[in-house]
């Protein structure tokens, strides 16, 4: 059987369930509300101040642009104001940048405001260069700025480098007198070869090595002294700064000092070796004379060695010859008288020697 307490009792229940769910949702949509009035406020007043001054200035970025560029990992105001350096400086007129442009070199690693410094530099100096060449140059690790200072403010370089080597060029002259020289080197950018062109390092060993050939070709160093001049005219037309990212203005010999005379020391080398090759072979002739003189010592003393042994053969053939007959007794003491006569006629000999030697000596004496 129906109960109608029952059915009063379930209708109170969901009307009460009803006005808890429109309440939730009310309060739901309160709090979306805010957290979305509360973005717009913060979004607004980060902003606020950029699309004022690109308002102000003209820059034509828009608010929504701004903020879709930090979405896009932009900074937004290094965009800005780089945009109003360009408008205020007039340079859009000549170079039509546009801001999705700025973002794209920002994006890519450039730095954008020394590009906008380097663009405006340029378009006062009225050097030929455009964003692409700009961008490409910067892109390239160049400082752009500096590259356009240079351009219009050539600046001076010291040949040697004195950061890298405190010394000085050395060269020899003909005459073989040694040359200590040392060069200034005013160069100006070129920016049609800034990219993939060379360093300052390539123009100094360029102009070193140009002046070590002038120097070197030239017959005598006092005209070095007199006219240093000539040696500059001479490197500088050379051409040494083909593939270099600068043109060389001028070369200026700052300084000359005489050195060392290296063709008298070359020289003096030169007989010091001859010297020592002369008493090489003196002292092997000296080892081949000493070893032939011992040589002949040797074989004298083997020739001795032979009249030894041929005198002990005498007088065996002596008593044989007494034996056999063929030597008599006056035979033999005619030998003798014969051998005494020897002897005393090589002490004569000897005695006449001596005396003759003390009579030349006793003058002196």
């Amino acid at each position: 059987m129906f109960d109608p307490t029952l059915l009063l009792a379930v209708s109170n229940l969901l009307a009460a369930d009803g006005d808890n769910t429109s309440r939730n949702f009310m309060i739901g949509i309160s709090i979306f509300v805010m957290v979305l009035t509360l973005i717009f406020v913060v979004v607004f007043f980060r902003y606020i101040g950029l699309w004022i001054q690109c308002t102000m200035t003209r820059a034509n970025v828009s608010f929504p642009n701004l903020v879709m560029m930090s979405l896009r990992k932009v900074n937004p105001t290094i965009i800005v104001r780089s945009k109003i350096m360009a408008v205020q400086a007039g340079l859009l007129k000549d170079y039509p940048i546009s801001t999705r442009q700025l973002e794209a070199h920002y994006l890519a690693g450039g730095n954008v405001p020394n590009v906008i410094r380097a663009l405006i530099a340029a378009h006062r100096a009225r050097l030929d260069i455009d964003w692409q060449t700009a961008q490409a140059i910067d892109l390239a690790g160049r400082d752009i700025l500096d590259a356009v200072k240079t351009s219009v403010h050539p600046k001076v370089i010291d040949c040697p480098d004195p950061n890298k080597n405190a010394g000085t060029l050395d060269a020899v002259a003909g005459d073989g007198i040694q040359l200590r020289a040392r060069a200034r080197v005013t160069v100006r950018t070129n920016l049609k070869q800034l990219i993939g062109g060379a360093t300052e390092e390539t123009v100094i060993a360029r102009v070193g090595q140009g002046i070590v050939q002038a120097i070197g070709s030239n017959p005598n160093y006092a005209s070095v002294l007199e006219n240093p001049d000539a040696i500059s005219k001479l490197v500088l037309s050379q051409g040494l700064e083909a593939n270099t990212a600068f043109e060389i203005v001028s070369i200026d010999i700052a300084d000359i000092d005489v050195g060392q005379n290296i063709g008298a020391r070359l020289q003096a080398d030169q007989a010091e070796a001859d010297m020592r090759v002369a008493r090489a072979k003196a002292e092997e002739l000296r080892a081949v004379s000493t070893a032939r003189e011992q040589e002949m010592i040797a074989r004298v003393q083997e020739s001795r060695a032979k009249v030894v042994l041929a005198e002990a053969e005498v007088p065996k053939a002596t008593a044989e010859a007494f034996r056999s007959g063929r030597l008599g007794l006056l035979d033999y003491y005619d030998l003798k008288n014969v051998q005494a006569d020897t002897k005393m006629r090589e002490s004569i000999s000897i005695t006449d020697k001596a005396e003759s030697s003390r009579s030349v000596v006793a003058p002196g004496g």
